[in-house]
């Protein structure tokens, strides 16, 4: 085995479990800062990882924006000390009040969210006011994605008018996520991203020549980070990469242009069975490991260089190899997930690695959707 995740006591750990790995999340976020240029210029999202250490790391190297999708996440982030808080989510129902719970609960920290209606303008002015204290706001954009927001035009325009004249908001910015840019080639994600940038800079400069503030533009996630990052010309122009953090083989295998990025989290799994000459069988199912990519990307198995993906059930993965007969039950492997963002959320505790050995946990405490509030 030659990958640089092998632990000298893997006997010793319950399988599966997943393992992170603080030296290589170090070395990460120093290649995110590096291309970001300074602190300021970035907005992470906690969703990756959704643990206090791993805050507490990002507060460490001077990041003090962070963004999240969650209540409970938003909770963590102020408990743990961060300043300013973007819930990059639309707010309904019942989530109104806890945001003004939220926002009483943490004095300190200066709390925003997405709006892309007049009724959550209205519903989000409310809640401040409730909270007697100030809440800022972010247009909510569609650059392309059609999951939420508004497309740049004269209704967005009017929407942000409107919610900076309603009582205890602050104008924060526009929000501009755009998911959907998983082009491989650097090139044409380039190209996708300033398309899809341009009309929200027009925007700005259509609410400035109105004589509103646009502090901010919060844009992108790890895949367009390095295209924004090298955008230093446009200010308060804000990068939200999350996956970064840990990384993963689905980002890892596709894109090539985040130099010093490594996966820093890994799956540790066993044999189970040999059911046929050249199925081997682990204990590695879609309880442990995300399924949404396609089943043939779910996990990359570290130690076996030739293999098929042939099934893929709630404890189990079933793989096809001509090197079948090199295994046994309990034999170990070690696998890097397709997308570990919902892998983690699947775990409830992560094991951490140092110096070869386990020395610890994190508890992933924002994979509840509540906490104390």
């Amino acid at each position: 085995m030659s990958h640089p995740y092998v632990l000298a006591d893997q006997a010793d750990i319950f399988s599966p479990a997943l393992i992170v790995f603080p030296e290589i999340i170090k070395q990460n976020l120093a290649a995110i800062l590096k291309l970001a240029g300074k602190p300021e210029r970035l907005r992470p999202h906690i969703k990756t990882h959704k643990t206090r250490e791993i805050v507490q790391m990002q507060l460490d190297a001077g990041i003090t924006k962070h963004k999240c999708a969650t209540i409970a996440e938003a909770e963590l982030l102020a408990e743990t000390g961060v300043q300013d808080v973007l819930i990059a989510y639309p707010l309904v129902g019942p989530n109104w009040k806890r945001l003004t719970a939220l926002v009483r609960q943490f004095p300190k920290t200066q709390f925003s969210t997405l709006i892309d209606q007049p009724a959550s303008a209205f519903a989000l002015s409310a809640a401040a006011l409730r909270a007697e204290r100030e809440i800022g706001f972010f247009i909510d954009l569609d650059v392309g994605q059609h999951r939420t927001g508004l497309r740049v035009s004269d209704g967005a325009v009017a929407l942000y008018e409107q919610a900076a004249k309603l009582p205890n908001l602050i104008a924060m910015g526009l929000h501009a996520y755009d998911g959907h840019n998983h082009q491989e080639s650097h090139e044409e994600r380039e190209s996708a991203a300033k398309e899809g940038l341009s009309p929200v800079l027009d925007m700005r400069r259509i609410l400035e020549g109105l004589g509103f503030p646009v502090p901010s533009i919060v844009a992108g996630g790890t895949p367009t980070f390095p295209i924004y990052a090298s955008m230093t010309h446009i200010p308060g122009l804000e990068c939200s990469p999350g996956t970064f953090i840990l990384h993963d083989h689905g980002y890892g295998s596709r894109y090539h242009d985040l130099p010093g990025v490594q996966p820093a989290a890994v799956l540790l799994t066993r044999v189970i069975s040999r059911p046929t000459a050249n199925r081997v069988t682990f204990d590695l199912g879609n309880k442990a490991v995300a399924a949404d990519p396609l089943m043939v990307k779910r996990v990359k198995l570290l130690d076996i260089p030739e293999y098929t993906i042939v099934g893929h059930n709630e404890e189990h993965l079933i793989i096809e190899t001509e090197e079948a007969d090199r295994f046994a039950a309990g034999d170990v492997v070690y696998a890097l997930p397709g997308h570990i963002c919902p892998t983690v959320a699947l775990h409830k505790e992560l094991l951490v690695a140092e110096g070869g050995h386990i020395v610890g946990t994190w508890r992933v405490a924002a994979r509840d959707r509540m906490l104390s509030i």
